[in-house]
């Protein structure tokens, strides 16, 4: 819902919020708080208080990209598909003076704007053109931290309906991994988390409670990765990661103690899982039925099972 204000009202608004801003070091936060209270109007306004007063600054432009974010979210294509470009071409003129992962904002614009231009396309119907785009994106930034953003996004385009990637399993907690294809004959879900990730412990019951209603009939296998951190951010070492990743395992997923869990980068990147957490359910032919990056309820994951042939 588009909400209009008086001149007057958003000028009052926009000082207000801009001076919010000019206190606070999360502009982004501001402006996407911006338009889900006031609308893009405001926001808009926001974003040129700031640009008048700073420029063009990486901040500047992951604030920008919540724009496109918006318009993609409101099915406008066309809209979304311009403001996408706009964050693009303005990243790339900051890639001029800076490499992409030289600070948090800019890769989170570019990762945004390719995201978003993407989606549209799909939605549009233009489904190998948004795959061909994205493709093309992830070979130009391959080794930056946005690959796995890219990938995701492919995955959401073209994984479902394919057979699922092969998982690597070389380590792990809990009981040792099998192939995928060793489970055959009956769904899969798997749950890509991350030990610091507030909405993987808040499924994990909702996965327990599936598992206890279907048994045998269903498998969950659980991959995470390292961070290069463990409590409140700490760096550590590979091994003390590990054993946190254990810690959290036995404290928050208890009541999965029998799900394995391989421990690898590469199994995060092979399936675009940028967001924890990544649900992906394998049908009992082995191919993929659900690519969903983020939470589901349990009647989601429950129709989604059902979908897949399990009921």
């Amino acid at each position: 819902m588009k909400i209009l204000f008086p001149k007057s009202s958003l000028l009052l608004i926009v000082l207000s919020l801009f001076n919010i801003a000019a206190s606070s070091q999360d502009f982004p936060s501001t402006v996407l708080a911006t338009i889900n209270n006031y609308g893009p109007q405001a926001a808009q306004s926001l974003l040129k208080q700031y640009r008048d007063s700073r420029g063009i600054t990486p901040e500047y432009l992951e604030a920008y990209s919540w724009l496109g974010r918006y318009a993609l979210v409101n099915r406008d294509y066309a809209t979304a598909e311009k403001l996408a470009q706009q964050t693009y071409d303005m990243c790339v003129d900051q890639l001029k003076l800076r490499p992409v992962d030289a600070e948090p904002h800019l890769p989170t614009a570019l990762g945004a704007a390719i995201e978003v231009r993407g989606q549209a396309l799909a939605a549009e119907g233009h489904r190998a053109a948004a795959k061909s785009y994205l493709l093309a994106e992830e070979k130009k930034y391959g080794t930056t931290s946005i690959a796995d953003r890219i990938q995701k996004n492919v995955n959401l385009i073209t994984l479902e309906g394919s057979l699922a990637p092969p998982l690597q399993e070389t380590e792990f907690l809990g009981p040792k991994p099998k192939p995928l294809t060793a489970y055959r004959g009956k769904p899969v879900i798997l749950f890509f988390w991350a030990h610091w990730c507030a909405d993987c412990k808040a499924e994990a019951p909702i996965l327990a409670r599936l598992k206890s209603e279907f048994g045998d009939r269903l498998a969950i296998v659980g991959p995470t990765q390292r961070y290069g951190y463990a409590a409140a951010g700490n760096p550590a070492s590979p091994s003390a990661e590990l054993k946190y990743i254990d810690d959290v395992r036995a404290r928050y997923y208890s009541s999965l103690s029998e799900m394995p869990v391989p421990v690898s980068n590469a199994n995060f990147r092979r399936y675009g899982a940028s967001t924890t957490p990544t649900i992906v359910i394998v049908g009992a032919d082995g191919k993929v039925k659900l690519y969903h990056p983020g939470r589901m309820t349990y009647e989601e994951l429950r129709q989604a099972l059902a979908n897949a042939g399990l009921s």
